[in-house]
């Protein structure tokens, strides 16, 4: 597939529903897991203007720093701090509209207002996660929730 998207729709769920089956398409055939959650997550970045998007892969006792779009960000993330650190431990989906209200929030960017983070799946164990941020409070709902949770479903299919 060429490295182009063509995102539609006016909604938000419009414009995953579209994104989806291109995402597919553009991991479709390669078998370099970096390369593809590059373009997953610019691809998120440039269809969603999310403040930051990227990935942070499980490395012995902590969270490690991915391909990702967006300001220079935080490189390791203790499993017991912050959203991401919530988010693997806990197993399952943070949705978090207001930061500054997380305990233990972690501040890469003191611009980032809200955040919303996805594990993925290696057989029963937290592989990475996807952290994605706002500049905006309460900028994700359930809507990016059930979606992006269909984006880990592709990534969980690149990784076994």
């Amino acid at each position: 597939m060429a490295e182009s998207l063509s995102v539609t729709g006016t909604t938000r769920a419009e414009k995953y529903e579209s994104l989806l089956p291109q995402l597919d398409a553009l991991v479709t055939g390669e078998p370099d897991l970096i390369a593809n959650l590059a373009n997953i997550a610019a691809a998120l970045k440039e269809s969603f203007s999310f403040f930051w998007v990227g990935f942070y892969l499980v490395k012995e006792t902590q969270l490690v720093l991915g391909p990702f779009q967006g300001p220079v960000a935080c490189t390791r993330i203790s499993f017991d701090k912050g959203v991401c650190g919530a988010c693997y431990t806990r197993r399952e989906i943070m949705l978090v509209p207001d930061v500054d209200a997380f305990p233990g929030h972690i501040a890469c960017s003191g611009a980032s207002r809200s955040e919303i983070v996805l594990p993925a799946f290696r057989g029963e164990d937290v592989f990475l996660v996807l952290d994605i941020d706002s500049d905006q409070l309460n900028d994700f709902d359930e809507t990016d929730a059930h979606y992006l949770a269909k984006v880990m479903r592709l990534i969980e299919g690149l990784i076994g």
